[in-house]
């Protein structure tokens, strides 16, 4: 969506939207699929530019990070940013953020793209990892069976013969 804020005057401007996208979009394998994304928000003038305030809320299915099953989970998340047009002053070499730089976006124009601000905070409410329960047994290291659904599987089975040297040694 596309919004002009040299339009925005007294009266802040609004937005619902439903967005359909793409677990792929978003570039996480352990990402398998996203639901519809509701989110709403507004932008009203505020000192030195505009703020930014909205509301998401979608579904998000990952795999385990121990067995691969798919767990669901429902995501909601606000975000807050102040947004400025002009050029952010050159500076050179290294510069040290502080955390009012973190919700700040300066824009070159008056023309704001959220597209790409609502692709970030999908990325940033991917979790690191994931597990389906927390007493997940994962997959059988030898023959990759689900150990949640087979508690058999293989675990009689010899281990690996490399290691039979190691059995024969005795610690004191």
């Amino acid at each position: 969506m596309q919004i002009r804020l040299d339009l925005i005057e007294d009266e802040p401007f609004l937005w619902n939207e439903t967005e359909a996208i793409t677990a792929e979009s978003i570039e996480r394998s352990d990402l398998l699929e996203l639901t519809d994304v509701v989110w709403s928000g507004s932008i009203a003038k505020a000192h030195p530019g505009y703020r930014l305030q909205a509301h998401l809320q979608y579904g998000q299915t990952m795999a385990c990070g121990r067995c691969l099953g798919a767990c669901e989970a429902p995501v909601e998340s606000t975000l807050d940013l102040i947004i400025v047009i002009g050029s952010p002053m050159p500076t050179p070499g290294e510069v040290q953020l502080d955390e009012s730089d973190l919700g700040v976006l300066t824009l070159d124009g008056p023309s704001l793209d959220t597209d790409p601000i609502l692709r970030e905070q999908l990325e940033l409410n991917v979790p690191m990892s994931v597990l389906c329960r927390p007493d997940c047994a994962g997959l059988c290291p030898h023959c990759g069976a689900n150990r949640n659904q087979e508690s058999a599987c293989c675990e009689g089975r010899d281990a690996d013969p490399r290691w039979q040297a190691l059995k024969n040694l005795k610690l004191s």
